[in-house]
């Protein structure tokens, strides 16, 4: 039997009126809790009759015991003595056995919240109230509505009410609506002028803030208290958030990027978890992400595992529909909103964006593909706010890595990673919050514990400046990548290239939104190229590197070459000026590789970089506009001269005769003697087996097999021979780099 099933049909009476509204909203929230156990128990129903009966039968003294406790505070307080106090001891262990293991209903947490700041009894007591007040389900808003006003008459001491603060925080999603809290938003800003209070009221008013409570007035009024109590950060938060809602309004520039407050809901977070898993059903494991009807069927799963995804509930849908007798018209005419649950179609999504509403804990829209449809359109900065704080909050503490000992926990935290990927596969863009958890996560990182969702969260690190990032973000994960295995180079290598095309894509379009190109404008272009170059160049230094450590990994090399044939079209794919060449050390490497499938892929990077100098060239002589940064003659310096070594390997038979020097001992390695007069197609190392193929295929009646002659007719019938087996880059690179009457 569930906490929320209890009713306290035997509580103080009241005013008429009040016990009587008090009963019907006790009767509908029995009514429909005992519809949902009655799902719980069939669902578990393969314990034996007397362990049945046996639980049922602990978990009715407790609830007894619960209303026994609730009305005794409910009464209180009464004339000290000792056998009072051993009975008020019985009752707190009371609430707290049950609030920590199932969680409270919303009635039991309108009594006991009123209770504790009222001030009946003593500040212990009262603490000792507050830190479990966990929710088994909602907390009504006009709980927290006469709650506050306690706060008001000024019964509860300073630290009483401090603890009720943290509490708000920690249990603000929790909430089942937040209009009637927020027309209070003048009393809590008063508050600010509290030092003791001032940490916990800003935390709270960043969560609740939304743009009309931005006024100059308080504008004005935290400036002066951050002049008086220096800059601290739950102050830069709050000017921070005004400022993203009024930029005009604030002139003064403020840190960014940073963990403005400090955990200080824990006390609450492990046990609201802890019931969630208790109470809940079994939530959905990440779910694949698509544009159409929301339903979902979960999988079994263990009953002691959890979700770190809420389950999608929308408060006013969990108050009315449902209720016996009503109907879903009836109850459309009452409440214009339309909550989450309804929601199942995307021209459904269309028809009700209006009064949509959206789940009372923000972190469920993640699973549901038209939640995050409507958040990406509406573009509501108080929504994503509440979205990007409880990711945070969530990242900071279920982090594995960050408690020792912690790794049981490791399915779920995956399960979670991958539902923000997936969220954010799904919006084409990354999350702040994801942001601040890399840079917080990767120095205590191993490079193991959930390697392919972190490597993930990181190709979609938001754009910014390079060298900005490096030192906290790259320079720590190229300790990881040279002390790794080359599977672990290979997967960064991968990642690397996934986050290159997601900034292109992003400046590609920010860029050609904007159609006047003022000199502001264009210093900041010249700086986001810059980023890309330093990226760039960033890969090439840790692939350059990576190779030698790794013996010259045919393996890593394929990585390598796959990111630069992203980086080869950049000029024609995203139509951004830059052209950035590989390293020497990669480009040698691949045109004496053993390997076909290398050479063939390197051919097919120096084509398509002719093709985007080509383009970039003509666009020059047509603008006549050259920006030294982007196309400087040292680019077509370096291309030709790897063109002209490409061919001297590939064709002419002289490789490597204008003012290069390779150690001879590096070509004895590969099998050839005579590199300066015999490497060409047919001699080459990777392309030697095909040549030898040729001869026995079309020219079985000779005896000997002999390479060297294939020339004049014959070569190009090899040529033909060679494109014929899928050699594509090569077969683009000869016929657009090297003319075909130069045959040897």
């Amino acid at each position: 039997m569930s906490a929320r099933k209890r009713v306290k049909s035997s509580l103080a009476p009241r005013t008429s009126q009040h016990r009587n509204s008090y009963q019907t909203n006790l009767l509908a929230w029995k009514l429909k809790e005992d519809l949902s156990n009655s799902r719980s128990t069939s669902k578990h129903g393969q314990n034996s009759p007397v362990e049945d009966s046996e639980q049922a039968d602990a978990a009715e003294q407790a609830e007894d015991a619960l209303q026994i406790a609730v009305r005794y505070f409910e009464k209180g307080p009464f004339k000290t003595s000792r056998s009072k106090g051993k009975t008020l001891e019985k009752h707190l262990k009371t609430v707290e056995s049950v609030a920590w293991k199932n969680g409270l209903a919303p009635e039991e947490i309108d009594v006991l919240l009123n209770v504790a700041l009222s001030g009946k009894f003593g500040s212990a007591v009262n603490s000792r109230i507050l830190r479990c007040m966990i929710p088994a389900t909602l907390i009504s808003e006009d709980s927290v509505v006469k709650a506050v006003s306690w706060l008001c008459v000024g019964k509860c001491c300073g630290s009483t009410k401090v603890l009720f603060y943290r509490w708000l925080v920690a249990v603000f999603d929790f909430i089942d609506h937040k209009e009637k809290i927020n027309l209070l938003y003048g009393f809590f800003f008063a508050s600010l002028q509290d030092d003791a209070l001032c940490p916990y009221v800003c935390h709270f008013l960043y969560l609740l803030t939304k743009k009309e409570n931005v006024k100059p007035f308080r504008v004005r009024k935290l400036l002066d208290l951050q002049a008086k109590m220096g800059r601290q950060p739950y102050l830069h938060a709050l000017l921070s958030l005004y400022k993203f809602f009024v930029p005009t309004l604030i002139s003064v520039s403020l840190p960014v990027k940073k963990i403005y407050f400090k955990n200080s809901e824990n006390l609450w977070k492990t046990a609201l978890v802890a019931v969630r898993q208790r109470n809940q059903e079994p939530s959905p494991e990440p779910l694949k992400l698509m544009l159409g009807p929301a339903t979902v069927h979960p999988r079994k799963r263990k009953w002691n595992s959890h979700s770190l995804i809420p389950v999608l509930n929308s408060s006013s849908h969990n108050k009315e529909y449902g209720k016996k007798g009503m109907r879903l018209s009836d109850y459309l005419s009452r409440n214009r909103a339309f909550s989450g649950e309804q929601l199942k179609s995307f021209p459904q999504l269309l028809q009700n964006i209006h009064c949509l509403e959206l789940p009372s804990q923000m972190g469920a829209v993640l699973n549901n593909s038209l939640l995050l449809h409507y958040i990406n359109c509406v573009r509501d900065e108080s929504l994503l706010l509440r979205l990007y704080h409880w990711l945070s909050q969530t990242l900071q503490e279920e982090c594995i890595w960050y408690q020792v000992n912690n790794y049981e926990c490791e399915k779920e935290f995956t399960n979670f990673l991958d539902t923000i990927i997936k969220a954010e596969c799904f919006l084409q863009e990354g999350f702040d919050s994801c942001e601040a958890f890399l840079y917080k996560s990767l120095p205590l990182w191993d490079g193991f514990c959930c390697r392919s969702q972190f490597l993930q969260l990181m190709s979609w690190f938001p754009f910014s400046s390079f060298s900005e990032v490096k030192p906290f973000i790259f320079d720590h994960l190229a300790q990881l990548f040279f002390t790794s295995t080359i599977y672990f180079k290979c997967s960064v290598l991968e990642n690397l290239k996934e986050l290159l095309q997601n900034w292109l894509l992003w400046l590609s379009m920010d860029i050609h939104l904007k159609t006047v190109m003022d000199s502001s404008l264009e210093t900041t272009f010249s700086g986001s190229m810059q980023s890309v170059f330093e990226l760039i160049h960033y890969v090439g230094w840790l692939s350059t590197n990576a190779l030698r450590l790794e013996s010259n990994s045919t393996f890593l090399l394929h990585f390598v070459l796959d990111f630069y044939e992203k980086v080869c079209d950049i000029y024609i794919n995203y139509n951004l000026p830059l052209v950035v060449l590989f390293p020497p050390g990669i480009f040698y490497l691949a045109l004496l590789s053993l390997d076909s499938s290398i050479l063939n892929q390197l051919c097919y990077i120096m084509h398509r970089y002719r093709n985007n100098l080509t383009a970039a060239k003509k666009n020059e002589l047509i603008l006549k506009k050259k920006s030294e940064f982007i196309f400087s003659s040292k680019t077509y310096q370096e291309y030709n001269h790897y063109l002209t070594a490409m061919v001297g390997c590939l064709w002419t038979s002289k490789p490597f005769q204008k003012g290069s020097y390779f150690d001879p001992e590096v070509f004895k390695m590969i099998g050839v003697a005579k590199y300066k007069t015999s490497l060409n197609l047919v001699h080459h190392p990777a392309l030697l087996s095909y040549a030898i193929s040729f001869l026995l295929k079309e020219y079985p009646e000779e005896r000997t097999v002999n390479v060297s002659s294939i020339r004049g007719k014959k070569w190009n019938e090899y040529l033909d021979y060679l494109f014929s087996e899928g050699l594509q880059g090569l077969k683009l690179f000869i016929r657009s780099s090297i003319r075909h009457s130069s045959v040897p």
